[in-house]
């Protein structure tokens, strides 16, 4: 006898069902492994739904349910044999469509090394946690470039700002390489920063500046590689002064930290400001957690 009461909540718009992948862990590797076949079908709309932390009968007779209200199908990824015979079990009786991932593989290596499974989920991504930071990293920090996405900045472990040319982005780029989520914004008199500048916590938040002399040098270089004309407020010597203060003016209202980049590699700043961060927050608690 059925124990499950109809649903159609994850039908989509063309009325077609879902792909649930569940997994007793975040359910990363199923959800690569089924849009890797879904793209092997083009322009196809397949709803795909992953169902995470299946670690109890309870939610294991939720996910089936789920799948059978809709008319849609499991992948599974459970590397915990007790819980992959439950969910087998379930579909099963529900009638519901499943397809194994893991457990086939894991039965044959079983007997191969002649030794059980740890049968932990999630543990190869445990034991790549620092790499798949750096990747969730330099992901935030790209897409936080040059004052993007500024809503954000509250989720960033470092803030820079600073007017144009002062090395916002190369520094950014190579603390995300190394785990950090990087936002910068850029300082433009006459325009306001983000009101959510504001209201980062103002020890994140970090000041590039320059000599008038060595900025304008840098921005030459750049008018000249756009081939733009050399009469240009851009490296105008009062202009650039004049963004300067303004820069200053906006450090000194936020009471940010800040540091002269001039002649500076993009790793001495970077240890400047890393040293700052852990004598504000601790050597290890400084860092915006976000679950992996």
């Amino acid at each position: 006898m059925s124990n499950c009461a109809e649903k159609s909540g994850d039908i989509n718009a063309d009325g077609i069902s879902p792909i649930y992948v569940v997994s007793g862990g975040k359910g990363m590797a199923g959800n690569n492994v089924v849009r890797s076949v879904l793209i092997q079908f083009p322009d196809n709309k397949i709803p795909l739904v992953v169902v995470p932390d299946v670690d109890s009968i309870q939610k294991v007779q939720d996910a089936v349910c789920r799948a059978k209200g809709t008319g849609g199908v499991i992948v599974h990824t459970m590397v915990d044999p007790l819980m992959r015979e439950m969910l087998v079990d379930v579909c099963e009786r529900e009638k519901v469509n499943h397809f194994d991932l893991v457990g086939g593989l894991s039965n044959y290596l079983s007997v191969l090394l002649n030794r059980e499974p740890v049968s932990k989920p999630g543990l190869y991504r445990l034991r790549n946690i620092e790499y798949f930071r750096r990747v969730e990293a330099v992901e935030f920090t790209m897409k936080h470039d040059d004052g993007l996405d500024a809503e954000r900045l509250a989720q960033a472990d470092i803030v820079l700002c600073g007017v144009s040319r002062t090395g916002k982005t190369p520094l950014s780029i190579y603390m995300g390489m190394f785990g950090w989520k990087v936002a910068n914004v850029p300082l433009v008199p006459g325009i306001d920063p983000p009101l959510s500048l504001w209201k980062v916590d103002k020890r994140r938040v970090f000041g590039l500046t320059t000599s008038a002399p060595y900025l304008i040098a840098q921005r030459s270089n750049r008018v000249a590689q756009l081939g733009l004309s050399e009469d240009n407020d851009y490296i105008n010597p009062r202009k650039v002064r004049e963004e300067l203060e303004y820069s200053y003016r906006i450090f000194r209202k936020g009471d940010f930290a800040v540091f002269n980049i001039t002649n500076k590699p993009v790793e001495s700043t970077s240890n400047e400001i890393l040293t700052r961060l852990t004598d504000s927050f601790g050597r290890s608690d400084w860092q915006q957690m976000s679950e992996i």
